[in-house]
């Protein structure tokens, strides 16, 4: 017989679930570590990034891979939780800066070819290469947008949390 037609196995599995989720009391913060999956949303519900369908994300919380204000706003939730969180620009990946739009000659870029609105040319930098995205094209000028793609912009992060675990004890994966 097949397990999934033995009656009610279902749903004691699930309340077994439930009952281990609820009676861990570990939560997403410092001196944890996360295992979770998630989806970045535009405001009008495009898909920016997701983990789903794929493996999920895992970070150490603090440890600077999760923008501070995706990580504030999963602070707290245990295993199994799932939450929806609309991040501001400011929390998410800053305000436009009218400081990183810079004209430059066309000159500059006779090794890409033809230039385009929206194309993504990288930048050489002391840092290690910077993307700078083209907004406009003139005769002999080009406006590039060296902000980040999402500053800006106000971001839906729908996030399941599938595990935590104290620093100490987390598995490396």
């Amino acid at each position: 017989m097949d397990s999934a037609h033995v009656p009610g196995l279902l749903e004691s599995a699930r309340r077994v679930n439930e009952f281990i989720i609820r009676s861990s009391d570990i939560v997403v913060g410092p001196g944890t570590r996360t295992r979770l999956h998630f989806t970045i949303l535009l405001l009008d519900g495009s898909e920016v990034d997701s983990t789903r369908g794929g493996e999920p994300a895992v970070f150490t919380f603090g440890d600077g891979h999760l923008l501070p204000g995706f990580e504030s706003a999963i602070e707290g939730l245990a295993e199994g939780e799932c939450g929806r969180f609309e991040i501001t620009a400011k929390n998410g990946f800053g305000e436009c800066n009218d400081a990183n739009i810079q004209e430059l000659p066309i000159a500059l870029f006779a090794p890409i070819g033809e230039l385009e609105p929206g194309l993504v040319v990288l930048f050489g930098s002391p840092d290690g290469e910077l993307p700078g995205t083209i907004r406009a094209v003139g005769e002999d000028k080009a406006i590039v947008d060296f902000n980040h793609p999402l500053a800006g912009r106000t971001l839906i992060f729908d996030v399941t949390i599938l595990n935590v675990w104290p620093v100490a004890s987390a598995p490396s994966r």
